[in-house]
């Protein structure tokens, strides 16, 4: 005596919201589930949503490399050799995660010092 999904269907119609919405929580705590809307993330989606962690990747030192390895040394707080060998590494990144603003004025310091910046 199985019951047809049409039988099941019919069920559910003649109930009342309120049974409707037992139920599901009936069906939620003994399946293990949620009767959430599943969200579809695509390429559109992701561009819908805003960016908020930004990497400032350091791409070359520009002519005056003494300069750079002065700005990289006071925006990150290396070391001298540190500096030295992150602005010599290039392209690599000089700050990960940090906001939009922050980014922007690093880039901008970066740049006025003669440094090569992309931020991602």
């Amino acid at each position: 005596m199985s019951v047809s999904k049409d039988q099941i269907l019919d069920a559910i119609a003649e109930m009342s919201v309120m049974d409707v919405v037992a139920l599901i929580e009936a069906m939620e705590e003994k399946f293990g589930v949620t009767a959430a809307a599943a969200m579809v993330a695509g390429p559109a989606a992701e561009a819908a949503e805003e960016k908020t962690e930004f990497d400032v990747i350091l791409t070359g030192a520009g002519a005056n490399k003494v300069s750079a390895i002065k700005a990289v040394r006071s925006a990150t707080g290396l070391g001298l050799k540190e500096a030295k060998a992150l602005v010599d590494a290039a392209p690599t990144p000089v700050k990960e995660g940090v906001s939009k603003e922050e980014a922007e004025a690093l880039a901008k310091d970066l740049t006025e010092a003669g440094a090569e910046v992309e931020v991602k």
